[in-house]
């Protein structure tokens, strides 16, 4: 079995982050987004990876997803961005005759793909998707449900039929890409993959729905990156082979043999890169800190730090945060308070 991840899009909900980067690239728990999906399918056993790319995406993500072990990625080129649909149709030739599964790199789930990926080879119906109950159903893909068997799918709709938003996982055989290649664009002017799901359906083909166990995210506004950060760091073990002086060390935490902590005290679950320098900080729960970065006369929780950052002198505990590559956040001496920042890659900010 194969498995597609959309990666072409630019992500413009997490800008000012995304106007760098794409979002499959920015990190949640010391990782790219979408390594944590290439690991997601193969734990379900798949290693046969096709990654779809724009012209804008494919140089970052290509150098996110390298040097991955035990894995065949392809990247296929989509030069236009028309919707799912297209993107699946444009791995068409890439797939061939096998049955596949197209996994949005953005989402993330507590038990991974394994669960729908052993339910679709055992009972080979023509699609299975992964659904989740959710509040407010008029953002996502709705099913309506015969049993198990999904009777009704609808995009965006605003008087949904259910509660049951698809959650980002689908399992196909080719027969998907027949109703792909004859269906028209939406009145969105794309092609929904909701669109040829319903195709499947309405050819009586066997359509099932099954239910996300556990936790499930999708990472697709700056709130929910720092949710994900923190599932994923729930699971954390500690590791502690980087240099600590005089320091206080609690809870999960990870320093690697390259990290230096001096004068500070970590409570963890908290997660360090390679290079990173913690002085004379507070680095709280829920936090990790990207390759390189430095952290000195701060205090830093429930926040992620990409590559390269600086934080220093702030004397205003820095909360909720998402700081990107490079950027520097400097401030003058004043008592703590908390602060909620989203900051881009590169960016300057001086607290004065």
């Amino acid at each position: 079995m194969k498995a597609i991840i959309p990666a072409a899009g630019l992500g413009t909900r997490l800008r000012p982050l995304t106007f760098t980067r794409p979002k499959p690239v920015l990190r949640v728990a010391g990782q790219p987004i979408i390594r944590h999906a290439i690991r997601t399918l193969m734990a379900a056993g798949i290693t046969d990876i096709g990654i779809v790319v724009s012209d804008i995406t494919r140089g970052e993500i290509q150098h996110a997803v390298r040097e991955m072990e035990n894995v065949n990625l392809t990247l296929i080129n989509q030069h236009e961005q028309l919707g799912l649909g297209h993107a699946v149709l444009t791995a068409r030739e890439w797939v061939g005759d096998s049955d596949f599964c197209v996994y949005l790199g953005d989402n993330l789930f507590e038990f991974g793909a394994k669960p729908f990926v052993d339910r679709f080879l055992q009972e080979k119906p023509a699609a299975l998707i992964a659904l989740v109950e959710v509040e407010d159903p008029t953002s996502f893909g709705v099913a309506e449900l015969d049993g198990e068997r999904i009777k009704r799918l609808v995009e965006k709709p605003r008087v949904p039929p259910s509660n049951l938003a698809v959650a980002g996982l689908y399992c196909f055989t080719p027969q998907i890409f027949g109703v792909l290649e004859h269906m028209p664009p939406s009145a969105r002017g794309e092609y929904e993959i909701t669109d040829g799901i319903q195709g499947l359906i309405d050819a009586g083909q066997a359509v099932l729905g099954q239910a996300v166990k556990g936790w499930w995210k999708d990472t697709g506004r700056p709130d929910d990156l720092l949710d994900a950060n923190r599932l994923l760091l729930e699971g954390l073990e500690t590791d502690i082979q980087g240099t600590v002086e005089n320091s206080r060390i609690s809870g999960r935490v990870v320093i690697p043999a390259s990290a230096r902590v001096t004068g500070s005290q970590i409570v963890g679950p908290v997660m360090l890169a390679e290079n990173v320098v913690i002085e004379y900080a507070y680095i709280g729960p829920f936090t990790s800190i990207g390759r390189g970065s430095v952290i000195r006369n701060a205090e830093v929780e429930h926040s992620v730090i990409d590559a390269e950052a600086v934080i220093e002198n702030t004397y205003r505990r820095l909360q909720d945060c998402l700081i990107g590559v490079r950027a520097q956040v400097r401030g003058g001496r004043e008592m703590p308070r908390t602060l909620k920042m989203i900051i881009s890659d590169a960016s300057i900010i001086e607290l004065v």
